[in-house]
């Protein structure tokens, strides 16, 4: 928000009018980052225009080299060549490294990747003939091989940080030592050394393997679209649509911050950038309405965290999931349809119970944007997304649908926005900043793939799905409550895309043995890997948040647990009943009714959560019987929501039935107590 903004929001004759959040295009996960200048700007600026044009030619068939069928591995090479080695001079390599030039190391690192990326996408082609990843591989391939791997390492460390190298690296080395008797299930096939460069480097299941194809396939049209997005100005759309929609109700500038952080979160999926722009809007305004620092952060926290869950365009782990279940990026965006909504829904009654509790009341009316001004002035982004979604869902084009959207949101733009409009500055900027979000992603991604690799060659998978099974003793709740600790202790110190990779390889075939649906059981990995972005003692989103506040970190990392307790249950919901993501015989009539449930019982878990129960009132008019009733509502309202049968001992009926069992006297219990309450108050009141 700008200056005047700010001003004008204590002043309320003025209505106020919100500046574009994505003004400064702080896209990158990681913060401390060199601004390339002069020859090196300009060589990515080149390098990414390359990447796009090389993705659109594949994914369109365009043939723009005559005479010649680039093979898919060629063509995932050609991209590593292209931006892996700008992670060497976009991220440094210690905290103390210079920022306003490159070292000579940097360069070193710069030209191997380079060469070596070229000299294997040279080689690609004749290693698929000859089969070369099983063995018989040349020396020099051999080389370059332990070169690109040790470099991806490096640039693994650097863009994710050490927690993320320390977790990869053992597993990348481990098929060298795979046959160790101290493994125990982890014992495997082991390979020499030249076995494994050549597996890691030629075979299309690590380094190309499926995080990779991902990028290559379906993220660079996403990536675009978002910067895209963003560079046309709806950031400013969706915020000023926020506030002027949900502004005047009780808490109203929390509720803006969820429902903006929902609306940017579809266009990025990335839970900093997120935060860094949506937070700088909407958290000083919930300030000032009255919530405390450390709160305001943690609802800005909590509702950026679903940036990634948020349908049509999630985080690049969806795209690695969908590679994963080999279906379609449509199947995994429609099955994230009602986990997003729930996700929301839970904040949104979380933050309405807060403020009645407390009184904050909404903005009003005359210093909120008007609906009608917003939507006149931004009304091309809704065709835009209409374009997407139908191409996703109803053509089922999700390699395509990308770059036709943006197509049409550029000629939109340039026709009808003079504010917006694009110049051979902008692309350049556009460009920029999507080189750098490419090189983040490979540095990551190319780093994860040799993960799987290492789990390939040693075949352990399988003996481990049944060792867990054999842990867990064929409970189904039992594996599912190890595999969400795992998950959240992995994510405090992975990316959730590197912590999805992990489980989708160590635990998800064994809970898909137990009869578990496939993608119910990778929706639940993923799920539980992003709640670490809210969790102490990392929770990247809420110190992010916390600095925009002014408020402590760690206060606010415990603050986001309270406010998001609600998402903490919910992923085992979809997994009791794979309806909530849309699977099953009959998935729409089933999903929408088991939504309507878990939505009620959540109404419940949050008026017990906050102490303020919709249609009671505040539940310390209870007295002494606040805290039981409250705990009763929270047990009441989580029997409500969960769903019966399958793996459940009890049907939906007994189970609807045993909550509102709980429910209907606790509630009843509470508007006694608390309208007995509010007269004697008016009594004693002065």
């Amino acid at each position: 928000m700008s200056p005047a903004a700010s001003d004008s929001v204590a002043a309320p004759a003025q209505r106020v009018e919100f500046d574009d959040p994505h003004a400064n295009m702080q896209e990158a996960e990681v913060t401390r980052v060199r601004a390339l200048r002069g020859a090196w700007r300009w060589a990515l600026v080149v390098a990414t225009a390359v990447t796009i044009l090389l993705c659109i030619n594949q994914q369109f068939s365009l043939r723009f080299f005559i005479g010649y069928t680039q093979l898919n591995t060629e063509y995932f090479y050609l991209l590593i060549a292209l931006m892996l080695p700008f992670t060497f001079l976009i991220f440094p390599g210690t905290g103390s490294a210079p920022l306003d030039r490159i070292p000579w190391y940097d360069l070193l690192l710069f030209v191997a990747t380079f060469a070596c990326a070229i000299l294997l996408m040279r080689t690609v082609r004749k290693a698929a003939e000859a089969g070369w990843e099983f063995g018989g591989a040349p020396t020099y391939v051999i080389v370059a091989g332990v070169i690109m791997w040790g470099v991806l390492m490096e640039a693994l460390r650097r863009t994710g940080g050490w927690s993320l190298l320390l977790s990869v690296l053992p597993f990348t080395v481990y098929p060298l030592f795979a046959d160790a008797k101290w493994l125990g299930p982890f014992r495997g096939t082991e390979s020499t050394l030249e076995q494994a460069t050549a597996y890691h480097v030629l075979s299309g299941e690590s380094l190309l393997g499926i995080p990779i194809q991902a990028f290559a396939d379906t993220v660079i049209g996403f990536l675009v679209f978002g910067t895209a997005l963003m560079m046309t100005g709806a950031g400013k759309f969706f915020i000023n649509l926020s506030f002027a929609m949900c502004g005047t109700f009780r808490g109203g500038a929390a509720k803006v911050c969820i429902f903006a952080s929902g609306l940017l979160g579809m266009m990025s999926g990335s839970i900093i950038s997120n935060v860094l722009t949506a937070g700088t809007m909407t958290i000083p305004v919930m300030k000032k309405s009255g919530f405390r620092a450390s709160y305001a952060a943690a609802i800005e926290a909590c509702a950026s965290t679903g940036a990634v869950l948020a349908p049509p365009v999630m985080g690049a782990t969806a795209f690695v999931i969908a590679q994963f279940l080999n279906v379609s990026y449509a199947d995994v965006a429609l099955a994230a349809i009602i986990p997003a909504a729930l996700y929301y829904v839970g904040l949104f009654m979380q933050v309405d119970s807060y403020a009645a509790r407390h009184g904050l009341k909404g903005i009003p009316r005359s210093e909120l944007p008007r609906v009608w001004d917003t939507i006149k002035d931004g009304w091309y982004y809704v065709f835009v997304i209409a374009l997407l979604i139908v191409m996703l869902l109803y053509f089922k084009r999700e390699s395509h649908a990308p770059f036709y959207a943006t197509a049409l949101l550029l000629v939109l733009n340039q026709l009808f926005s003079k504010e917006t409009r694009w110049t051979l500055g902008t692309i350049n900027k556009f460009l920029e900043v999507n080189g750098r979000t490419f090189v983040e992603l490979v540095g990551i991604l190319a780093g994860c793939g040799l993960l799987i690799g290492a789990f390939s060659m040693t075949g352990v998978v399988s003996s481990l799905a049944n060792d867990l099974l054999r842990i867990a003793g064929d409970n189904a709740l039992l594996l599912l409550l190890m595999c969400a600790f795992t998950s959240l202790v992995l994510g405090l110190g992975l990316t959730t895309t590197a912590c999805y990779i992990f489980l989708a390889i160590l635990v998800a075939p064994a809970l898909e043995k137990l009869g578990l649906n496939r993608m119910a059981v990778h929706m639940f990995i993923f799920y539980w890997g992003m709640l670490s972005s809210i969790t102490p003692p990392v929770a990247i989103a809420s110190f992010a948040a916390a600095g925009i506040a002014g408020s402590p970190a760690m206060k606010t990392g415990w603050e986001s647990m309270w406010v998001g307790s609600i998402i903490y249950f919910i992923p085992f919901f979809f997994v009791l009943n794979p309806a909530l993501v849309l699977q099953g015989s009959n998935p729409y009539l089933e999903g929408l009714g088991l939504m309507a449930l878990a939505g009620f019982g959540t109404l419940f878990i949050c008026g017990g959560i906050q102490g303020y129960q919709a249609f009671v009132g505040d539940l310390r008019g209870a007295g002494p019987l606040e805290w039981p009733l409250r705990v009763l509502l929270v047990i009441g309202g989580f029997v409500i929501a969960t769903p019966g049968g399958g793996i459940m001992p009890l049907s939906q009926w007994q189970i609807t039935s045993l909550g509102l069992a709980i429910l209907i006297p606790t509630v009843l219990v509470a508007l006694v107590l608390v309208r007995r309450q509010a007269p004697a108050n008016q009594l004693h009141t002065p």
